[in-house]
């Protein structure tokens, strides 16, 4: 699955939802992406155009055009089908918030790979 955007927003930690980490984007097509995680849950959780998947185990790869989400072959029902999804993005040059975000929702649940 694929998906392009203008721009992904990050926040590493938000004290006024309880430390949760949250990366977000909007397609150019409308489609929402969501990914978030509170400090003291295993699990992550994705949501896609308002389909929300808890998920485990998460390969992110964040490079400076490209995010790359990879699950599990049984957890494919998370992105419609398919085993990752690749978001093609135009986010500013510095990306330490997005990669400081990755690593805060990837924390001792999934594997985190930088292109930067």
């Amino acid at each position: 699955m694929q998906l392009t955007t203008a721009q992904l927003m990050a926040t590493p930690c938000d004290d006024e939802e309880d430390n949760m980490a949250t990366l977000c984007c909007i397609s150019d097509k409308g489609e929402m992406f969501l990914m978030t995680r509170y400090p003291d849950e295993d699990e992550v959780e994705i949501t896609l155009d308002d389909e929300p998947s808890t998920l485990d185990g998460l390969k992110i790869t964040l490079g400076p055009q490209r995010l790359l989400i990879e699950v599990a072959p049984g957890d494919a029902d998370a992105l419609g089908g398919d085993d990752h999804l690749e978001i093609t993005h135009s986010t500013p040059r510095d990306l330490a918030e997005v990669e400081e975000t990755l690593q805060n929702i990837l924390k001792g649940t999934g594997t985190y790979v930088s292109e930067l």
